[in-house]
């Protein structure tokens, strides 16, 4: 297998890639994002560009968890959640996030 196999293509990486797709209109493969969903996109960010926030650490609670679960199993995002002094997995997000598991 040669290294170019292995590399990753840094455009489609990385916590702003899909916000650099976005604002061009173009999907990782090339396509052009059509404009309904463009709009459709803007309006629902706009919505929540104005949602008051509950604070810091609850977002940032909720963000891990949602990332999270795609990463890392059940067990070992409990624990970590536990040491890092947030709240424990709730029944509704291990539902959510592992149930099809």
């Amino acid at each position: 297998m040669s290294a170019e196999t292995n590399q990753v293509n840094p455009a489609t990486t990385g916590a702003d890639a899909i916000d650099e797709a976005i604002a061009q209109g173009i999907d990782f493969d090339g396509s052009t994002i059509p404009p309904a969903k463009l709009e459709l996109y803007s309006k629902v960010m706009a919505l929540e560009a104005n949602r008051q926030r509950s604070g810091v650490s609850n977002t940032m609670r909720s963000r891990i968890v949602r990332i999270g679960a795609k990463h890392i199993p059940q067990s070992e995002l409990d624990k970590l959640l536990i040491d890092a002094g947030f709240a424990p997995l709730k029944e509704k997000e291990i539902a959510f996030f592992y149930g099809g598991k």
